[in-house]
This record gives C-alpha cells, sequence and structure tokens, in this order.
C-alpha cells in the first residue's frame, strides 16, 4: 500500500530556511509524478511544485526561486528546499503522488501524506 510521510515542518523567521522531506513507501516513488501542495487555514488546498520522472519540475509562481523540489531515488524520498521565507508561505505543506504522465493534471494526485507544518513570524 503507497504511503507517503512528510516531515521537517517548524516555525521560523520570514527570511528563513525549512528542507520538508516526504518519504515513500510501498511504491517506487521515482516512476511517479510528485509533488508538494499546501493549505493554509480557511484557504483551498494550493499546488506549490512538481517534479516529473525525469526530474524536470515546475513551481507555482509564488514560490518560484526559492523553493527547490528535488528527489533521492534510492532513498524513495521527496524534498523540499524553502528558503527567503515569506508569511504567506506558512501552511500545512503535503506530499503527493499521481502515475507517471502528465504531472500537471493536479487532480489525479491520489496519494497523499497526512502533512507538516510550516508557520513563519514576521
Amino acid at each position: 500500500q503507497a504511503q507517503l510521510v512528510e516531515s521537517g515542518g517548524d516555525s521560523v523567521q520570514a527570511g528563513g530556511s525549512l528542507r520538508l522531506s516526504c518519504t515513500a513507501s510501498g511504491f517506487s516513488a521515482g516512476s511517479y509524478c510528485l509533488a508538494w501542495f499546501r493549505q493554509a487555514p480557511g484557504t483551498d488546498r494550493e499546488w506549490v511544485t512538481f517534479i516529473d520522472t525525469n526530474s524536470r519540475t515546475n513551481y507555482a509562481n509564488s514560490v518560484r526561486g526559492r523553493f527547490t523540489i528535488s528527489k533521492d531515488n534510492a532513498k524513495n524520498t521527496l524534498y523540499l528546499q524553502m528558503n527567503k521565507l515569506k508569511p504567506e508561505d506558512s501552511a500545512m505543506y503535503y506530499c503527493a503522488a499521481k502515475g507517471a504522465g502528465d504531472c500537471w493534471r493536479l487532480s489525479l494526485y491520489n496519494s497523499w501524506g497526512q502533512g507538516t507544518q510550516v508557520t513563519v513570524s514576521s
């Protein structure tokens, strides 16, 4: 059974950095589209970034240039390096996976972690 477990969330001050991790089990994550989403209280879940099976990446405009997604296929782990954090980055961050193919089909991500909380104070 596919499982994703996030870690690394914390409380930091604006301008700081965090690295989130997402460890996959039950499937080979490198063969899937892998993504990070986030959701702040009272808002809809927001796509942040994805990495495809060829390690090509895409980012939401709000995080491009500050966040970097990467993966280690040998460790079956996905990462999100977040730099220059802003208060508006505060949210629960979720990793997600879908089958290989068009990673832009965001509604088809069907394996989700439980989330890790990021709080950025001004």
